[in-house]
């Protein structure tokens, strides 16, 4: 389970900026929390969204994500591997 924290999600996005992927926040009229623009490795998070809906979002994206474990480290791919194992509980 994943604590619903500022630092969860600054994990999150350095585990995705490591992996390769720009996460960017923006404004927009998308219901989700983030979606992944086609083939360009960016991510993109509505900003209005709160902070629980931001990390279950990347969380989801980081499920469906194929990430190169050779550029993460090892704490970094624990992480992974514990979010690919486990439901997230917000």
């Amino acid at each position: 389970m994943l604590p619903a924290t500022n630092h969860t999600l600054e994990k999150l996005e350095m585990l995705l900026k490591t992996a390769g992927y720009k996460v960017r926040y923006e404004k927009g009229n998308f219901k989700t929390g983030a979606c992944l623009l086609l083939s360009s490795k960016m991510i993109v998070v509505n900003r209005f969204s709160n902070l629980e809906s931001k990390i279950l979002a990347l969380v989801e994206l980081l499920r469906e994500l194929e990430v190169d474990y050779k550029l993460l480290d090892d704490k970094q791919v624990a992480f992974l591997q514990e979010i690919k194992q486990t439901k997230l509980q917000l």
